[in-house]
């Protein structure tokens, strides 16, 4: 299959109240993660929610870096999506895990893009 990107989803559990409710610590991670992974950072924004938890995106020239943080559950949803043979999404998904203090995350890899011999459109 001739993939244009990968898509990391990833499921973190286990991990620190007080990391995944502080918006500039989860900002900071998620950033780094990018870095970590050998991307490009391009821009940010990130936001905390009342009572807690924190939504954000990095936009990276390979494609983007998300995520939704639940603290009082433990849980963080991280979506790599990563275009090009440079950038390796799960080296951002691991730094994540040891970030966030995680106990364990399951995740699931998505090929993004064309597939030789399928047709390019479908009508739909």
């Amino acid at each position: 299959m001739n993939a244009l990107g990968r898509h990391v989803l990833a499921e973190i559990f286990g991990c620190s109240f007080e990391v995944l409710n502080d918006v500039k610590k989860v900002e900071e991670n998620m950033v780094n993660a990018a870095l970590e992974a050998g991307a490009e950072v391009r821009e940010y924004v990130f936001h905390k929610f009342s009572p807690q938890g924190v939504s954000g995106v990095v936009v990276i020239s390979e494609s983007h870096l998300a995520i939704h943080t639940w603290p009082e559950l433990g849980y963080a949803a991280v979506d790599v999506f990563t275009c090009g043979e440079k950038v390796n999404p799960w080296d951002a998904c691991n730094f994540l895990v040891e970030k966030f203090k995680a106990e364990y995350m399951t995740a699931n890899e998505v090929k993004r893009g064309l597939i030789e011999g399928m047709p390019q459109a479908v009508n739909l």
